[in-house]
């Protein structure tokens, strides 16, 4: 994240107080930047902590109603979104979805031998659940819009 506008510490001479640090100014390192995204009117936030034990698959098949923002801890996260190939995202990386129709399809731990840890906020549009499970007569009739699979 690159600071937009210079702001100088405020000046303490006389007062006592020390002066601000100037560090806040480095302090920070852009992790994702996700666009173009939208948010649903009324929405409401929620954060969340997830832990996978090895080689756990994660959730089911699911959809969000507003966009989702994750940042994996620990680990590594087997991410597919509709559309788009499976990924491996490992510790210290991001992951992001628009949310609405989308399917997510994994979010599981792609270690087979530790943990993975990862946060993620979600969006949430008023009067819909923050997560659904997808059934197996939509997955069929969206198959087309799966990626092609890995090969092992």
């Amino acid at each position: 994240m690159e600071v937009q506008h210079s702001v100088e510490p405020h000046s303490a001479h006389g007062t006592g107080r020390q002066t601000r640090s100037e560090g806040w100014k480095t302090a920070v390192t852009m992790l994702q930047d996700a666009a173009p995204i939208s948010v649903p009117e009324g929405a409401s936030a929620m954060t969340i902590y997830v832990e996978w034990e090895p080689g756990d698959p994660g959730t089911p098949p699911h959809r969000h109603s507003g966009p989702a923002f994750g940042y994996v801890i620990e680990g590594a996260v087997r991410f597919e979104l509709e559309g788009e190939p499976e990924r491996v995202v490992e510790a210290g990386g991001t992951f992001w979805e628009p949310g609405g129709d989308p399917i997510h399809y994994q979010d599981g731990n792609a270690l087979a031998d530790a943990r993975t840890r990862f946060v993620v906020t979600m969006m949430c549009a008023p009067g819909k659940p923050m997560l659904e499970l997808v059934d197996e007569e939509e997955l069929e009739k969206r198959a087309h819009l799966r990626a092609p699979r890995p090969t092992d």
